[in-house]
Parts: structure tokens; C-alpha cells; sequence
């Protein structure tokens, strides 16, 4: 009975007046911004690692014992520099054994010349026969067969001998020595003695998805986007800049199977060799130029469910209306979107947490003084 009564009493408290009934909820207050096109460069940071232009590994032409090694280790070489010397002495034995064999060879050819023009007159008035003839002419040939052979032997044996002197094959630094005076090296050694690495200019290979290029590509065939420079700006491992832009050279003509992906190469200065073979790094690089592109602050933006990107706009009546939009690329603090807005739409940036879609709202610019006090 006395729950009846309560009830009753609430009741009529209600009808009196008591407590007033609430009006409908005025627009919300939201800060938006309009959407317009720019020119902006697309740019990409990919992993690479660097790699020497030029490689050279030191190895003997000849057997024989290392007598000298004339470098420092570490230190820059030039192309020609003497770098290591071999025992000399066999080579240079068999260099005059074998000038001594032309000089023979030269003598015999001249005997053998004087011999043939001698016959040559005689067999004119049968001083000597025609076969004796033939045979003097055949002798001279045969003589200068045999000196041709022995100044071959010659100059192999001046090959060799420049040989005991190892010289470098390009310009570059110079590793360590894998061997020291008095070690027996050989011709055709699967070791080098040294290597040598050209590292001015230096390469970066870095890699891309297939699939991104192919697409990037297609928007530029289809006149959507400008291609990009060819400049490149360098990240290092400690996450400064490397102060010497680069130029992008080629990419790779085949995909990597096991990746799919390209390789690009791009070439920088490096006259401080600040730049090592084998560092790994992260390449920017310019792949295109947006001339409409659509920029729309990261605040704007959120996910649904779906992971699909979505914003919230001002529809024409007034009401905050829920768009799906494609922006799958971040620059700076802004989401670049291909897709789902245009110039004019007003993407609501701030007060998003209390528009909802069909909400009617109040927009103001984002970043006026009303603006900026409607999202707290």
C-alpha cells in the first residue's frame, strides 16, 4: 500500500510543475576544415644498405715468394701504385735466358737470309740446283719463325717479371693484409692479398614493393601524377641527415622472387668517407608530383571497424555526415586522400567526440578563437 502511495505522490509532483522537462539539444559546436587541392611531392623512405662503386680484390699473377709489402693498411691507393713485391730473381733469369735466345734467333736469321740470297743469284746460272735453291729459301722462312717464337718468349717473360710487382687495379682504400713477407703466394689463389673499395662516389641499394611501383607508375602513365626528381636525400643509422644529396641511377630490370621486390640504386658523394660498404640506411626519395592532391589533418580522420578510414563532414543540411574515404599514406601530420572527399567539403577536425553522424552542428574554422575552444 505505502508503494502505491510513493508512486502516486511522484506522480503528481510530476503533472504540477515540480520539475521542468528538458527542451531538444541545440546544434553542437565543431571546428572544420576545408578541403582544397595543392601541389605536393610524394615522397618515400625506403631501406637500403650501401655498397662500394668499385671493388677490387689483390691477387698474384704469378708463383712465388711475397719479399716486400709497400702499402699501409687502411691508407687511399692510386691505380698503378706498387703494392706488394714478389721474389724477383727466376723471372728475371728467365727474362735474359730468354732475350739471350732471341739474340741467337736474330743471328741464325741473318745467316740464313745471306744464305737464301746467295742461292737466290747462283741458281740463275746453275751455279747451284733448284732444290739447293728451294732449300736456302725454306731455311730463311724457318729462321724467321723461330725468332718470332723467341721474342714471344720474350716478352712473356718481361710479363712475368712486371708481375713480381703487384699493382693496384683501381684507385680506393685499401683493406688490411691477409698476408705478410716471406708467404708463398700463388697465381690464380682463390685468397686475395688485399681487397680495394672505391667509396667516392659511394652506392645505396635500396628496395621497393613491387606492387607500389607498378601502381605508382600507372597514375603516372594515366597523367594523374608528374614523375618525381631524381634527388635523394639520405638517413643514417643515428637518424641525422646525410648532408650530401644524392641521384637516383637506375632500378633493376627483375623482381626478386623471394621479395617481391625492385632494387633501386642511387649514387652520392662521399669525398669524407663518412659513408661505409654494408651500412644499413633509409633513402627518400621523390617518386612523383601531386598537382591536386588533397590533404586533410590526421585529427580528422579515424577507422571504423573494418580498418576502413572514414571523416566526418558537414552534409548540406547542416548534420555532421559519416564519409568512407581512401588515405593510405601519411605526410607529415596530414592524411593524403585519393578518394571520398573534395574541395569544399568541411571535414570537422575538432568536437568529433561529439558529432555524430545526423548530428546537427555549428561549424567554425578550425583554428579561429571559436574554433579552437570547441573541441575541449
Amino acid at each position: 500500500m505505502w508503494r502505491v502511495l510513493i508512486l502516486l505522490t511522484v506522480v503528481g509532483c510530476s503533472k504540477s510543475g515540480g520539475s521542468p522537462q528538458r527542451g531538444p539539444m541545440g546544434p553542437v559546436e565543431v571546428a572544420v576544415y576545408t578541403v582544397k587541392t595543392e601541389k605536393i611531392a610524394l615522397k618515400t623512405e625506403l631501406p637500403g644498405r650501401t655498397a662500394a662503386a668499385l671493388t677490387s680484390e689483390v691477387r698474384p699473377q704469378i708463383t712465388g715468394i711475397l719479399k716486400a709489402r709497400k702499402f699501409e693498411e687502411g691508407a687511399k691507393v692510386k691505380a698503378g701504385q706498387v703494392l706488394y713485391e714478389i721474389d724477383p730473381a727466376q723471372y728475371r733469369a728467365a727474362y735474359e735466358g730468354a732475350a739471350a735466345e732471341v739474340a741467337m734467333a736474330k743471328s741464325k736469321l741473318e745467316g740464313a737470309k745471306l744464305k737464301d740470297e746467295r742461292y737466290q743469284n747462283l741458281v740463275k746460272i746453275e751455279g747451284v740446283s733448284k732444290q739447293e735453291a728451294d732449300d736456302a729459301r725454306l731455311g730463311h722462312s724457318q729462321a724467321e719463325a723461330n725468332l718470332a717464337q723467341k721474342q714471344a718468349a720474350l716478352e712473356a717473360a718481361r710479363i712475368n717479371l712486371g708481375y713480381t710487382q703487384i699493382t693496384a687495379p683501381i684507385s680506393g682504400t685499401i683493406s688490411k693484409s691477409l698476408v705478410t713477407p716471406g708467404a708463398l703466394v700463388t697465381a690464380g689463389q682463390p685468397a686475395p692479398l688485399a681487397t680495394i673499395l672505391s667509396l667516392d662516389p659511394i652506392y645505396v641499394d635500396v628496395t621497393e614493393s613491387s606492387e607500389q611501383r607498378l601502381r605508382l607508375r600507372a597514375q603516372v602513365g594515366s597523367g594523374g601524377l608528374l614523375a618525381g626528381s631524381t634527388a635523394v636525400k639520405l638517413l643514417l643509422p643515428d637518424g641525422s641527415t646525410y648532408p650530401q644529396p644524392g641521384t637516383l641511377e637506375f632500378a633493376e630490370v627483375a623482381v626478386d622472387e623471394a621479395t617481391g621486390t625492385v632494387t633501386l640504386r642511387a649514387k652520392f658523394p662521399n669525398p669524407d668517407g663518412t659513408l661505409l660498404p654494408g651500412m644499413y640506411v633509409r633513402a627518400e626519395l621523390d617518386e612523383a608530383v601531386d598537382q591536386n592532391a588533397i590533404l586533410v589533418p590526421q585529427q580528422g580522420v579515424s577507422h571504423d571497424p573494418r580498418g576502413n578510414a572514414t571523416a566526418l563532414v558537414v552534409g548540406n543540411d547542416g548534420k555532421a555526415e559519416l564519409r568512407t574515404i581512401v588515405a593510405d599514406r601519411a605526410i607529415g601530420d596530414r592524411w593524403l586522400v585519393e578518394s571520398g572527399l573534395k574541395p569544399g567539403d568541411q571535414v570537422i577536425v575538432e568536437g568529433v567526440n561529439k558529432a555524430f553522424p545526423g548530428t546537427p552542428v555549428h561549424a567554425t574554422p578550425a583554428g579561429s578563437a571559436a574554433g579552437s575552444g570547441s573541441g575541449k
